[in-house]
């Protein structure tokens, strides 16, 4: 297999909701918001992660979707520049809405992070190292 792109689909309930979070936390939209999706875009490399009405994406995935605030679908994780810096989103992450599962903490060699669930219960993980 030699696909060309890859992105992730991710099921939520508000798309307002949603929209206003990755906003507020500055991550830049990947297209205009419509009744179905939005969207963003991540990193340096700019991979796109769609966020889909949950029965817009069952429909179109024919298949359930977990659920996300009692089980974890895939953790995405962000690297941060510094510890600052993810003490800095870590607050953040919270003004905007989310929730800091686990507070900023070193953990194994040389790294320093925390983990944060979006409004919907996607998690991400934030790491320095």
């Amino acid at each position: 297999m030699t696909p060309k792109m890859i992105w992730a689909n991710l099921a939520v309930s508000n798309l307002e909701r949603t929209t206003k979070f990755y906003t507020t936390l500055g991550f830049k939209a990947n297209g205009t918001p419509n009744k179905e999706l939005t969207s963003f875009l991540f990193g340096e490399g700019n991979f796109v992660i769609h966020f889909f009405l949950k029965d817009v994406l069952k429909a179109n995935l024919k298949s359930e979707i977990s659920d996300s605030q009692q089980a974890n679908e895939v953790i995405f994780t962000l690297s941060a520049e510094t510890k600052d810096q993810v003490d800095s989103w870590s607050k953040e992450v919270e003004e905007a809405g989310g929730k800091v599962v686990s507070r900023p903490e070193a953990f194994g060699e040389g790294y320093y992070g925390f983990v944060f669930a979006d409004p919907d219960g996607h998690k991400f993980n934030v790491f320095y190292m």
